[in-house]
């Protein structure tokens, strides 16, 4: 069965995506959960120890606390209260936390810093995982024990205001609730006073006990300007006064004898440099809690702060308010909660924590009873019961309370230990659905490789061996074999797996593909093997069918491409892989000026004695041009790649990304900087107009005229959010969301998507017209480059115009006048894609990802297109270079009709290769210390770049399609 290359590679990259998102499903383990399905109950609680004699009644100490009040401030920096500058930010706040009746700590909480697994975190007491990513987007409901069913199976009455992801994750769990939308990042007043305007009336009435507000506005003004921002003091000072008039309100309401009030103020997750938030970094994961209670004693004077993790709120609150453990709950209660306590008491508040770690470390972990903190508690338990039996006879002595602390620091040890090794078991890879997904990637992956000389020849086919392979023995053999395995493993597999739960006719599906793509990888190797000596003179890149001769520049690419690959193995590479691309890109360029310089200085010294160019133009046409034009066309070449380099060094400057040096200030933070707001202005107008004349040049004249408008209105955008000035604004005006102006981009947008569409079906259907068709594509392309525009940040705009400029200079002077061919101008387009990826500020980290422009143009959060515009943004570098190379291998007319495919081919192999080896590479490191901080998120960004490179090779497949018309 023969088919077009385009087709052939946009196959293989669609099934490769499911092959890797089976995978993603077995690498992102289940957190660490019980086996028991029930939720813990207060008949469940283990008997107080008592040594020599039957156990002692289950009796639970008296609650802590009558009333909690949890003011959770998203994004809240442990330094923003704690550190130096918590006197002016929140000096009500510092004031408690130096001299009042407080606990103060630096919780740390554990990546992915992002906030539904925070909101899980804090109330399960789990470690979520990190798929919970994913699921931040669209939370279900929390059905495994928490604090919040506990608290309402109690009898407690909650009250909730704020983010409604905890409405969607606890549905029927308050008494009382207003959520508001957490993912409309633009707006950072309105959701902070929806919250507040609640509070007057809620405080002064007796109807509940536990009252949870959580406030976004400071996360959404780290997204929109960062944590440096003129705009966070302020927030902080509110926040300070609403904890101000909570505190106050308390202290009213306190009655004498009754249990005293416990006030929470908390941070779901930190702050990077950035502003964004997800990763691992210091300012991510540090938190401050804060811990008010006339119950603790008064402090004479700041103390350091202890460091506990962020798991370990749900414990302490749940004995302060006579509640169970969660079952999964992996922290252990902060002793200083307890210190007012009697020593009986905060003995059986330790054993009821210990009981709870211990049973979940014995359902987690299979020699549970050869770990420290597991001996420790026995010990402790022991010594518990004897010191009980002491307690109960009367005796007073001080040999008692000595005996006491004693066992209170065995416990303490044994809590520690224990919940540290079950953070550890952070889950349990599923290795059979790894396995699975990696066996049907690695199989694609071989059968596109022993596809390439067919791919890449001047036919552009392809011819699979399907029905032979269907039709073979081996194929039945090996279908019974697969099935066989998988009988076998589901039914001896220990713990749960994906790939046994689905249902046997999709398993059947997965087991015929899988045999019937072995069969055709072992044809197509077969049918090679016979033919080696006489191919090996022939090269694969070259579909005129010529000796096999690799350049320099092959060699390079080949180099270039396998090395990044191979650098993917050390967590190094992987924080600055920025690095990998910026030194490959530069080499690049000095590659191409070498062959500049060869063709026109060369050329010219051996035009006389015949001697073999090594680059030979095909346009040797002397009369056609004037001699004035072909000596400044020689020079604008010459000059084009020392101008790139030039660029992509000051591109480098404007934003600072990867790990070690993200922290240091960069010329975008200075044209972010207020003071600087006219230049930032000045700058934004001169790069679109640049863009205007970079895109218009093969545009229609009404797209001409959209898109000066839309660019027009891009510009009114960052004016009305206030990135930007008009000369005619002063910079203290009130700001907008820009929602208008944004709208009225998108109407443009859509204007030039649909011209640029409908010239190419005219080309497509009605007439084969080459022109019309170079034409449309140019203006779909232009649509894109006018929606990247409106969603790039003002400082950002120089990248896109960097860009534009460097595909004009490289299509009029570099890869027309050197001929490069279609699988070589590929590759250099990839890799100023991934270049470009970096230079837009975007790393390997979840932080770097901006979803503040998931909401350009839109008055409430809506999934689809936020996802949409979020990850058009983030893959931007990427995206324009795919789409510039259909443009330039479509509407070149000296090029082989089979160009296009040619490109397709060599797209969809330069991301298969270091998926394939990624994948591989993280199974190899998944006990890796860095495995959650480092290698995961880049796993996510490689299956996502997959997937949108699936997208580009299916518009390649229409645009072949296109062209071979045109071509006839």
């Amino acid at each position: 069965m023969k088919v077009r290359s385009s087709v052939f590679a946009s196959f293989i990259l669609i099934f490769e995506a499911i092959g890797i998102a089976l995978f993603l499903r077995g690498f992102f383990p289940v957190p660490v959960k019980s086996s028991v399905s029930s939720k813990s109950k207060l008949s469940d609680l283990p008997a107080e120890p008592l040594a020599g004699s039957a156990p002692n009644s289950s009796r639970l100490p008296q609650p802590l606390f009558r009333r909690v009040v949890i003011m959770l401030v998203d994004a809240l920096r442990e330094d923003f209260v704690l550190g130096p500058g918590g006197r002016s930010y929140m000096p009500y706040t510092r004031q408690l936390v130096e001299r009042g009746s407080s606990h103060s700590f630096v919780a740390k909480a554990r990546p992915p810093t992002v906030t539904m697994p925070r909101i899980k975190a804090l109330t399960t007491g789990s470690i979520p995982g990190f798929i919970d990513v994913v699921m931040n987007l669209n939370s279900p409901a929390l059905l495994e024990d928490n604090l919040i069913w506990q608290a309402k199976t109690a009898g407690k009455r909650i009250v909730f205001y704020g983010d409604d992801t905890w409405v969607r994750l606890f549905p029927k769990h308050f008494m009382e609730y207003d959520g508001t939308t957490s993912f409309f990042v633009s707006d950072y007043t309105e959701v902070d006073n929806n919250v507040t305007r609640h509070l007057d009336s809620t405080l002064k009435r007796d109807d509940w006990d536990i009252l949870i507000l959580h406030y976004l506005g400071l996360d959404h003004i780290g997204h929109i300007s960062g944590p440096h921002s003129s705009l966070i003091q302020p927030k902080l000072l509110e926040m300070d006064d609403i904890l101000k008039k909570i505190h106050s309100a308390l202290i009213l309401k306190e009655a004498e004898g009754s249990l005293p009030y416990l006030l929470v103020l908390c941070g779901d997750h930190g702050m990077s440099e950035t502003g964004s938030h997800g990763g691992s970094s210091e300012p991510e994961v540090n938190t401050p809690l804060v811990l008010i209670s006339p119950a603790f004693k008064r402090k004479v004077g700041m103390e350091k702060p202890q460091v506990v993790e962020q798991v370990d709120l749900t414990s302490t609150l749940a004995l302060g308010l006579g509640l169970p453990i969660s079952q999964n709950n992996v922290g252990h209660v902060i002793p200083g909660i307890l210190e007012e306590s009697s020593l009986r008491d905060q003995l059986r508040f330790l054993h009821l924590n210990g009981h709870q770690l211990s049973c979940l470390l014995k359902d987690s972990v299979t020699d549970y009873e050869k770990e420290a903190g597991f001996e420790q508690f026995r010990v402790a338990e022991k010594a518990h019961g004897s010191w009980m039996k002491l307690y109960l006879e009367g005796n007073t002595s001080e040999v008692l309370t000595n005996m006491g602390k004693k066992v209170l620091k065995q416990y303490l040890e044994a809590l520690a230990a224990m919940s540290s090794a079950l953070s550890r078991q952070l889950g349990k890879y599923d290795m059979y659905s790894m396995v699975a997904g990696m066996i049907f990637v690695f199989q694609l992956l071989l059968v596109l490789l022993l596809a390439m000389p067919e791919a890449l020849s001047s036919a552009a086919a392809v011819d699979l061996p399907v029905l032979p392979a269907l039709l073979s023995l081996p194929f039945y053999l090996l279908c019974l074999l697969l099935a066989s395995v998988h009988v076998l493993v589901c039914t001896s597999a220990e713990s749960s797996c994906y790939f046994c739960s689905l249902s046997w006719g999709l398993v059947f599906v997965a087991v015929i593909f899988s045999s019937a793509m072995f069969c055709i990888m072992v044809s197509m190797a077969t049918r090679r093997l016979p033919l080696g000596p006489k191919i090996h003179g022939k090269s694969p890149l070259r579909s005129s069918g010529s000796e096999w001769s690799l350049s320099e520049l092959d060699l390079l690419l080949l180099a270039g491409t396998v090395g990044h690959t191979l650098s993917l193995a050390a967590s190094s590479f992987v924080e600055e892989e920025h690095q990998t691309w910026y030194f490959l890109l530069s080499t690049l360029c000095l590659a191409v000026f070498q062959d500049v310089c060869r063709k026109y200085f060369r050329e010219r010294s051996g035009s006389g004695d015949g001697e073999e160019h090594l680059l030979p133009s095909k346009d040797c046409r002397p009369s056609a041009h004037p001699k004035a034009e072909i000596c400044s066309e020689k020079w604008l070449a010459l000059a084009t790649p020392p101008f790139i380099l030039l660029c992509c060094r000051l591109l480098r400057s404007l934003n600072q990304t990867g790990v070690q040096w993200a922290h240091l200030p960069d010329v975008g933070h200075w044209l972010n900087s207020s003071e600087h707001k006219p230049v930032l202005s000045l700058l934004a107008a001169l790069c679109l107009v640049l863009i205007y004349l970079l895109v218009q040049r093969r545009c229609s004249w009404v797209s001409k005229v959209a898109l000066a408008l839309g660019l027009l209105g891009v510009y009114s955008y960052r004016a009305a959010v206030g990135n930007v000035l008009f000369p005619w604004q002063h910079s203290g005006r009130t700001m907008s969301k820009g929602t208008v102006e944004a709208r009225f981009v998108y109407v443009f947008v859509l204007g030039i998507l649909f011209t640029g569409t409908k010239d190419l079906l005219r080309s497509q259907i009605i007439t084969a017209d080459a022109k019309l068709k170079s034409r449309g594509l140019w203006e779909i392309y232009s649509g894109l480059v006018l929606l990247v525009s409106l969603l790039f940040r003002a400082h950002n705009l120089p990248i896109l115009c960097c860009c534009l400029l460097i595909q004009m200079l490289m299509a009029q002077f570099i890869w027309n006048n050197l001929h490069y061919d279609a699988a070589q101008t590929t590759i250099m387009h990839y890799w100023f894609g991934q270049a470009f990826f970096y230079f837009q500020g975007n790393s390997n980290n979840i932080a770097t990802v901006d979803i503040s422009v998931g909401f350009v143009g839109l008055e409430s959060y809506i999934e689809a297109p936020a996802i949409f515009l979020t990850a058009l943004s983030t893959y931007a570098g990427p995206l324009l270079w795919a789409c510039h190379l259909v443009c330039y291998l479509s509407s070149e007319t000296d090029r082989s009709p089979v160009a296009v495919g040619h490109g397709c081919y060599c797209l969809a192999l330069l991301r298969s290769v270091p998926a394939a080896a990624y994948i591989v590479l993280v199974t190899v490191l998944r006990y890796h210390l860095f495995i959650w901080s480092v290698f995961s998120p880049k796993l996510l960004y490689e299956s996502m770049h997959l997937l949108l490179t699936a997208g580009m090779c299916l518009f390649f497949i229409t645009m072949e399609q296109s062209n071979s018309s045109s071509k006839s």
